[in-house]
């Protein structure tokens, strides 16, 4: 697949906020990879999208990546981190990742930041900060592992 040198908008949206188109892409892109691309049934949508943000980021008109954020209780969380297939190694997961972390310091200051990481990202998500806090675990039928960023302050 050729890409096209479109910009890449980076969209911040509260659930409420979502477009129907916006929320059916993200909902396909997120169905596509780790549903079908992993092979993997699991319930993805699980009643915490309401209560995230969610960053899109458009290429175009398509939808090249996507993650959501949870406010701090004990830290701020960060999930369901993708990259279409069209996209892999052109950085933008790296983009898409200083985004999330830039708003959780603009939104809540200097927080933790966890995550739950497929166990073959450990060292990408270590190149932010982020560091193994337990032994891998099978989720859904993928290894995870889970990861702690002490604070945001970059």
């Amino acid at each position: 697949m050729i890409l096209s040198a479109a910009p890449e908008r980076f969209v911040w949206r509260a659930f409420d906020a979502l477009g129907t188109a916006e929320l059916y892409a993200l909902l396909q892109l997120r169905s596509d990879v780790f549903v079908v691309e992993q092979n993997c049934v699991f319930a993805d949508i699980d009643g915490k999208d309401a209560a995230a943000l969610h960053l899109l980021v458009w290429v175009g008109d398509m939808l090249g990546g996507y993650l959501r954020v949870f406010a701090p209780a004990d830290a701020a969380k960060i999930g369901r981190v993708v990259v279409a297939p069209a996209w892999r190694s052109t950085g933008l997961g790296r983009r898409l990742m200083a985004a999330a972390l830039d708003q959780i310091a603009a939104r809540w200051g200097a927080v933790p930041v966890e995550l739950s990481a497929q166990a073959h990202l450990e060292r990408f998500y270590s190149s932010f900060g982020f560091e193994r806090t337990g032994p891998d675990y099978l989720e859904d039928g993928i290894l995870h592992c889970d990861m702690r960023r002490a604070v945001t302050a970059r």
